[in-house]
Formats: structure tokens, C-alpha cells, sequence
């Protein structure tokens, strides 16, 4: 009997050294995490830091109002870059001059909830549907940071979610992934050239920000580095340089935003997806200049599926007077993947899976991603 219990004394002081590690960390974030749950995890949670703000310091957006684009017009400059999301003809815009005060949208488009974020420390637009398991999630932002990329913190469960993979890393959720709903930036004026009837989140918020002010100025510099990045930097490309970055099934793709402006039309294969790459127009920077409006221009890159729905042979495009046509019809092409002109006017290209990140940040969650060369 005297063994069993020295046994399982033994046991239990092992049980909890090896628990310490987690409850020394689990107590760093216990006051202001009380329901989150950090036994479940797939990080360590070493790896967060904290970005400054505390827990929504960095307020959401729950409730959006929106205008047309005639009133957003009094306020947003033609080139500054929104993110796109177009839903079965139905087009917003988010402009990133809110969001960047805010990095988390939670919206519904044609009656999908839907979370649409950025992330300025890594350049990162993505959107999220927010339905998960039949229950709609509502994001905040947690003031912290891990790779230098934002976590959310979804309120109903309170577990932490990375931003740039849309993996819950922390709490009820674990491992759980967002389902991505396609988006693009583009310049405010490419959206209402292509939408006229799209609408506009304005600057009606609920809280009083200086929007057309970067409060990040001079920090997209090309050689830049990092605020709070605690990993090696992936010396292929420079940390700031922005890429377009497409994902398939098996693989990743990026094109430099350098080799963009030498080729701004691009026909490639990432695996088995015939994708088309369209750079031919111009918008600001949104973290240059201390005025959004004085920021240095970029290229304004999208990504397309070159086989248009029902059909099995792929569209090629070449740049004729800085305009975008396909060589078998001679069609004329926008940068959302519409063709405006010719024989195939109305038609659509799908979007693939694509977003344009700063280098650093994606090589550090996709290391293995393959880069463009010009041939």
C-alpha cells in the first residue's frame, strides 16, 4: 500500500511539473481571458506577444454603415486601395484607410455573415466567413500579436484565432479553420468603374479616428524591419516587398510587386490552376506617407482563373495600350476580372485564392511557396 501511494505521489508532482510550464503561461492572459480556454492550443504561447493596445483597444466594427460611391467620393481619394468582396453581383468595399483603425469588420453580404480584417503590420486583407459549426462568431481584435500578425478573438467562446491563416490557435476552436470568401484591393476608383452601384463602408463608425492618416508612417520601406517579428526573416525576397501570393490545393505562388511592374500581365500554372495575373493599374500606399493621399503609388494586382466557368481551354492575355485583352477574341478585360469590351463582354473570371501581403509575413507562414521569375 506504501508503494502505491509513494507511486502515485510521484506521479502526481511529475503531472504537475509538466503542467507548470502551461499554467504559468495560461496566467499571464487569465485576467483579461477569463473564458478562453488555454489547455486546448497548437502554439506555444511564448509566441504572443503584446502589439500595445489592450483586449479591443483596437475596436471592431459591428454594426457598418455604408454609402454610394458618389458620397464616398467627397472623402476617398480616386487611388486609394479598398478591399473588394463581390457576392453574386453584389459588391462592398472597405476602405483601408478605416480599416486600418479598426482591422475587423463584421458584416453580412446577400445573408452570409461574413468578418473581413486587415492587418498593417503585415499588409494582410482576408475575409472570413463567420459561420462555424452552425454558429455565427462575432471577431474582436486581442491586442496581441503572433509573427507580427494579428490574433482575433471570436466573443462567443473567446478562443484566439490567427489572422493570417484563419486557424483558431487557442481555445474551444482549436484548430478549426475560417472558410476565406474571395476579395481583391483595388483603388476606389477601379470598384466604381466596375460597381457603380457598389456600396461604401463609410466613415460613420461610432468612433472618432483621423481616417485618411497613416498612424504607421514609413513603415512599408522595402527594407523595413518587422514590429515584434521574432523569427529569421526568409532572405529570397525583402521583408517589405509586397508580393500577390496565390494557394491551391497542394502549393503557394507569389509575385513580387517588383517583377509586376516590369510584367504586368501574366499568364502561369500554379500545380493544375491556369491563373491570370493582372497588374496594370496604380493605387497608394496606405503605410507611406503620415497622409494617405501623399503615400507613393504600388500596383494594383489581382488574380484570376484564365478558364472562364463551363469552359476547358484557358483564356490568354497580353497588354495592349495599357489595357488587358485576351488573344482569342480580342476582348478587353478590368482589373476584377470582367470584360468590358468585345465578344465576351459580361463575362466573369473566377477568382483564385490570392491576397497581397508583405513578404516577410508570408514567407513566415507559407515557407515553402514558390516565387515567380521572369523568364
Amino acid at each position: 500500500m506504501k508503494i502505491k501511494l509513494l507511486v502515485s505521489y510521484i506521479a502526481s508532482l511529475l503531472l504537475l511539473a509538466l503542467l507548470q510550464p502551461v499554467m504559468a503561461q495560461s496566467s499571464r492572459y487569465s485576467g483579461a481571458w477569463p473564458d478562453t480556454d488555454f489547455q486546448l492550443k497548437s502554439i506555444n504561447l511564448d509566441e504572443i506577444l503584446s502589439g500595445g493596445p489592450p483586449k479591443d483597444g483596437i475596436p471592431a466594427i459591428d454594426k457598418p454603415i455604408f454609402e454610394d460611391v458618389d458620397a464616398a467620393s467627397d472623402w476617398l481619394d480616386p487611388l486609394e486601395p479598398v478591399i473588394a468582396v463581390i457576392t453574386d453581383g453584389t459588391a462592398r468595399a472597405y476602405p483601408l484607410q478605416i480599416m486600418t483603425y479598426h482591422e475587423i469588420v463584421n458584416d453580412e453580404l446577400n445573408g452570409i455573415p461574413i468578418t473581413v480584417t486587415f492587418c498593417p503590420l503585415c499588409n494582410a486583407s482576408i475575409v472570413f466567413h463567420r459561420k462555424v459549426g452552425g454558429k455565427v462568431l462575432d471577431f474582436g481584435t486581442t491586442g496581441l500579436l503572433r509573427m507580427s500578425d494579428l490574433v482575433m478573438y471570436d466573443r462567443q467562446t473567446e478562443s484566439w484565432w490567427q489572422q493570417f491563416s484563419g486557424k483558431c490557435i487557442v481555445g474551444e476552436y482549436v484548430t478549426t479553420k475560417l472558410d476565406r470568401v474571395p476579395s481583391s484591393i483595388i483603388s476606389f476608383d477601379s470598384f466604381r468603374l466596375s460597381y457603380p452601384d457598389g456600396l461604401i463602408l463609410g466613415r460613420e463608425t461610432g468612433f472618432d479616428r483621423p481616417y485618411g492618416r497613416n498612424p504607421y508612417s514609413g513603415y512599408d520601406r522595402i527594407n523595413q524591419n518587422p514590429f515584434l517579428f521574432d523569427r529569421e526573416i526568409d532572405q529570397r525576397l525583402p521583408p517589405m516587398e509586397r508580393v500577390l501570393a496565390v494557394t491551391t490545393n497542394s502549393g503557394n505562388k507569389v509575385y513580387p510587386f517588383l517583377l509586376l511592374r516590369e510584367q504586368p500581365v501574366i499568364n502561369d500554372t500554379v500545380d493544375d490552376l491556369e491563373v491570370g495575373v493582372f497588374a496594370v493599374g496604380e493605387l497608394l500606399s496606405v503605410l507611406d506617407a503620415s497622409l494617405i493621399g501623399k503615400s507613393r503609388m504600388l500596383v494594383e494586382a489581382t488574380a484570376w482563373n484564365r478558364k472562364l466557368p463551363g469552359e476547358n481551354v484557358a483564356l490568354t492575355f497580353r497588354l495592349e495600350d495599357n489595357t488587358i485583352v485576351d488573344d482569342q477574341t480580342g476582348s478587353r478585360w478590368d482589373v476584377l476580372g470582367k470584360a468590358v469590351e468585345g465578344k465576351l463582354a459580361g463575362a466573369q473570371l473566377l477568382a483564385v485564392d490570392s491576397g497581397v501581403h508583405f513578404a516577410f509575413a508570408w514567407m513566415a507562414f507559407n515557407p515553402q511557396s514558390e516565387i515567380f521569375v521572369l523568364q
